[in-house]
């Protein structure tokens, strides 16, 4: 075994080489090197909705067979909570969104929509019961709300006041607090 180690360390050296003379110019852009500087997260969010844009307009089938829909004038404002169940960041934000629904449910909708394209069915609604989701979990079975909203990564919040326009939108999990604070700037705003 000790024969090959010098043999894969060059193996990966010419991969790396190979890699980098036909993708370099797109990894040093996508790195930030260069003059077109961009982050990672700047990198993620390019084509998403923006804060202070009209949200993007779905309508999807929730766990509890009622049709859900966003986008456009609503009663309250929502929380959009794309996940899947195999995520783990989803998994420690689930108890927070329970406790935040349970707080401010009667002013805040909360829609917890699982990308059923990468997920189960089954998975989420074993999910569902067992962090105690009271709120509407909605099915996106062929991904076309996530797309929308140029999903990259579980869990991705979308922020909405009552007039449908997005106010914030989260790729990734905030501590609770920091939600919790989002989530009282948009019910004074509205």
């Amino acid at each position: 075994m000790r024969k090959n180690i010098p043999i894969l360390a060059l193996l990966i050296v010419l991969l790396g080489i190979a890699l980098y003379q036909n993708y370099g110019n797109e990894v040093r852009s996508f790195l930030g090197a260069g003059s077109d500087k961009k982050t990672l997260g700047a990198a993620l969010a390019e084509g998403a909705p923006k804060p202070g844009s009209p949200s993007p307009a779905f309508a999807l089938q929730g766990l509890d067979g009622n049709t859900y829909k966003v986008g456009g004038e609503r009663d309250k404002p929502v929380l959009v909570n794309f996940w899947a169940s195999w995520c783990d960041p989803c998994k420690d934000e689930a108890p927070d969104l329970v406790k935040l629904y349970e707080k401010y449910g009667d002013r805040l909708d909360i829609y917890g929509v699982n990308v059923t394209a990468y997920d189960t069915v089954e998975k989420a609604e074993a999910f569902v019961k067992e962090y105690g989701i009271e709120f509407p979990v909605l099915l996106d079975k062929k991904e076309e709300a996530y797309k929308k909203f140029n999903g990259v990564a579980f869990p991705t919040n979308v922020l909405i006041d009552k007039d449908g326009v997005i106010q914030d939108l989260i790729v990734g999990i905030l501590p609770p607090k920091d939600l919790e604070a989002k989530i009282k700037k948009l019910l004074q705003s509205s």
